[in-house]
């Protein structure tokens, strides 16, 4: 490790470490080392730049849900601490909500659901990110459905107009990670399941995952078996089944008491003109950003197979920029 304090063992024990020492160790203004100055953190929601930015935001969910745990289920990475490092770090995030915020007013509820985190560092020092929380499991347990949730984000946020725009190409700003993960074999076989899926092959489905497989979905969702995995992409894929298919990152590994497992971080950017997950057509310019995890493994099976996935995008984002446009309410 290379660059980095001799106090954390390896990249994981360093994602893992600093996360709890920012959030639930209450060190944020550590973040003022941890995070460069002119960071650039995109979520589905927004795109912030600046570590200060970040600090703020920070306190702010702190305020909002004070005992929130942030529980590293995975780090899934590449790279060299001498050229740098990608993580895609998964978190199991449990949460009261004690404080007014940007989800209104206390309520009282406990939360759990997961967040998806792309980092890049370097010298000690986190300077890009992708982020992806699951605001549909959130705002579920807090009694919204994600499309009422974004309609009052916007009228609280002033209007169409006026409004925080959620993450698209355009408003995207770029940072100084430019690289594409590795070439391990895992990621490059789950990249290509998911393009199959994204290209309609959904009989893919059946031959590359498990029957058994444990699916978690957006929304705090867990499935098992073909039919929950067939669902969630149809839905997804039908709603917007003339959007463009990207895969921005990918990452396999194969580690010491770990299962096979890839990450892939992608995109689908296009029209919202089909029947699925959200509804009827409306014709808006919609960007998805995803990240899926896969764990692989044989159990009574002719191969390695995906026996474990998570996936996660922002349903609320996806609303929002659909009401946005003049989708119905």
């Amino acid at each position: 490790m290379k660059g980095f304090d001799p106090k954390f063992r390896d990249f994981p024990d360093y994602i893992i470490g600093i996360t709890k020492e920012i959030w639930e160790d209450r060190g944020i203004a550590t973040l003022q080392d941890y995070y460069a100055t002119d960071i650039v953190v995109r979520s589905p929601d927004s795109v912030v730049t600046g570590n200060g930015n970040v600090i703020g935001a920070t306190m702010a969910t702190l305020a909002e849900f004070p005992d929130r745990t942030l529980l590293g289920e995975d780090v899934i990475w590449s790279g060299t601490p001498e050229e740098g490092m990608l993580s895609s770090h998964r978190i199991l995030s449990t949460a009261t909500h004690l404080g007014d915020g940007v989800y209104g007013k206390a309520t009282g509820r406990t939360l759990s659901y997961r967040i998806i985190a792309d980092c890049h560092a370097i010298g000690n020092t986190i300077n890009d990110e992708w982020l992806i929380r699951d605001q549909g499991a959130i705002v579920r347990q807090m009694g919204w459905e994600p499309k009422a949730y974004a309609a009052d984000r916007i009228a609280r946020e002033g209007g169409a107009a006026a409004c925080v725009k959620p993450l698209t190409p355009a408003s995207d700003i770029a940072g100084p990670y430019s690289g594409r993960g590795n070439e391990n074999e895992w990621g490059a076989r789950y990249a290509e399941i998911l393009t199959r899926i994204m290209g309609a092959d959904m009989a893919v489905i059946e031959t590359a995952y498990d029957r058994a497989v444990q699916a978690e979905y957006p929304g705090g969702v867990t499935g098992h078996s073909f039919g929950a995995v067939d669902r969630f992409w149809m839905g997804l894929r039908a709603s917007f089944p003339n959007a463009r298919f990207e895969i921005h990152h990918q990452i396999g590994r194969d580690d010491p008491m770990m299962p096979p497992r890839a990450a892939i971080r992608w995109s689908l950017h296009g029209q919202h003109d089909g029947w699925g997950s959200f509804g009827a057509p409306t014709g808006a310019e919609v960007h998805v950003l995803g990240i899926s995890h896969a764990e692989f493994g044989q159990v009574g099976t002719p191969g390695p197979v995906v026996r474990r996935e998570w996936t996660l995008f922002d349903e609320t984002a996806i609303w929002k920029q659909i009401l946005i446009q003049g989708g119905s309410v």
